[in-house]
């Protein structure tokens, strides 16, 4: 077994052998990595510095020193965290309460992680569910209940965008509603709700994908896992009101069976949408968890999904694209992901957005089809038509969720960037 590598912390520069600006260099006692900037600089300087060591083969390490804290410790983890595994990190000693909170972040993390890398015949629709339920069940067992509805039961219950999306596979559609109510009364009031996208593969349907575009899409689960792991850690933090959420679980498959373009769904809130588009799938399975939401009471709704090619486009794999029918809030939103080291960014949505879904045969088209619109926008327009006007909804479009290939802060896949940002949403918005 090879030795244990050291890793410190240093504000010297190296020595020239290793380079100008050299961001590592190492001795007798291990590897040094060399900081400078401000402290956001530095965390994305030592992220770098773990990648750098995994893409090395380096598979033992142990952070020693002073100058590591929490943020540096779990920004090291999040460059050394290898989707392979066989790694071993001792992220060193530190004050019971800060270990309390670095365990409770990392379990979350890797927990997103590792259910966004599962195969599409590990997690499909049934499993996500069930993974879902059991690991938030696992902050609280006592607090926590949830049911599973499956299949022609979504039909019944009238959850079309749930049942038509993924009639076209064998492993049937699911809906997984949840509730964390610590007080036990179960006429408390929901603070607030979380909607997620669990798409578990996304073949494009009809509107089939190229194999290049479609390898990635056992990550259109991204949603559901953001959330759920958000939830979890919000738990371990201490959130005390009642929270209930709602992840749309489906396989968007060609079959016989499968929707078709053309076709017109009705939801329960009496809005028809026409299909021109199957590869627009998620905002249609997210609108039965919306109204799900809306039924609750809650007056705070936030919904997360790798909705989009167009956030991608607009905001590359760093940052998160926020949308709200009030900028303020959308702001807020962002300024808690800078307040935990996370990326997001406002993209605009204006009420008028929703005329730009347009159908000569039901009252919406799932899709923009005139030259010039957005694409990130007009799908968080959609999901708007599904969300009462006096809740404070936010949309999250999950642009840096998951990356095909790594690059030098992350590896291949799922990245948990996000979960931090919306326990603290919860943690904020339940407060008030």
């Amino acid at each position: 077994m090879s030795a244990i590598m050291k890793v410190m912390l240093t504000d010297h520069a190296a020595d020239a052998q290793w380079g100008d600006k050299a961001l590592t260099s190492f001795n007798q006692n291990g590897v040094a990595i060399h900081l400078n900037g401000d402290e956001a600089e530095r965390l994305r300087q030592i992220q770098r510095a773990g990648r750098r060591l995994d893409a090395q083969g380096i598979k033992q390490l142990a952070l020693t020193g002073t100058e590591w804290d929490l943020e540096r410790r779990y920004a090291f983890y999040q460059g050394f965290y290898n989707p392979r595994a066989g790694q071993s990190l001792y992220l060193g000693d530190m004050p019971a309460e800060e270990q309390k909170q670095l365990d409770s972040l990392l379990e979350a993390t890797r927990w997103v992680r590792q259910i966004t890398n599962g195969t599409p015949e590990e997690i499909y629709p049934q499993s996500l569910a069930e993974q879902a339920a059991d690991f938030i069940a696992r902050q609280a067992w006592e607090k926590v209940s949830f049911e599973i509805i499956s299949g022609d039961a979504l039909l019944e219950q009238g959850h079309v965008g749930i049942y038509q999306v993924g009639r076209g596979s064998v492993r049937a559609p699911v809906l997984l509603k949840l509730d964390f109510n610590p007080s036990g009364d179960a006429q408390a009031p929901v603070a607030a709700c979380l909607v997620g996208k669990g798409i578990t593969f996304d073949s494009g349907g009809y509107s089939l994908k190229s194999s290049d575009n479609m390898l990635p899409m056992k990550s259109d689960m991204g949603g559901a896992a953001m959330v759920s792991g958000a939830l979890a850690l919000a738990i371990r933090q201490g959130l005390n009101q009642r929270v209930q959420l709602f992840l749309c679980c489906a396989e968007n498959l060609v079959s016989g069976h499968a929707f078709k373009l053309g076709d017109i769904l009705t939801y329960r809130n009496g809005v028809s949408v026409e299909i021109l588009n199957t590869d627009a799938e998620g905002r249609l399975v997210l609108a039965d968890g919306l109204l799900c939401a809306a039924d609750s009471g809650a007056k705070h709704i936030l919904d997360a999904a790798t909705l989009t090619g167009a956030a991608k486009m607009a905001l590359g794999r760093d940052y998160h694209a926020v949308f709200s029918l009030d900028e303020a809030r959308s702001q807020q939103l962002c300024h808690f992901a800078k307040a935990v080291n996370e990326k997001a960014w406002a993209l605009p949505l204006e009420p008028w957005h929703l005329a730009q879904l347009t159908s000569s045969f039901a009252e919406l088209g799932n899709v923009a089809s005139a030259e010039g619109t957005a694409g990130a926008t007009t799908a968080a327009a959609f999901l708007s038509r599904f969300v009462p006007a006096d809740v404070d909804w936010m949309h999250m479009d999950l642009s840096a969720s998951y990356q095909k290939n790594g690059n030098d802060l992350w590896a291949p896949g799922g990245k948990g960037h996000g979960v931090r940002t919306i326990a603290r949403w919860l943690l904020e918005v339940t407060a008030k």
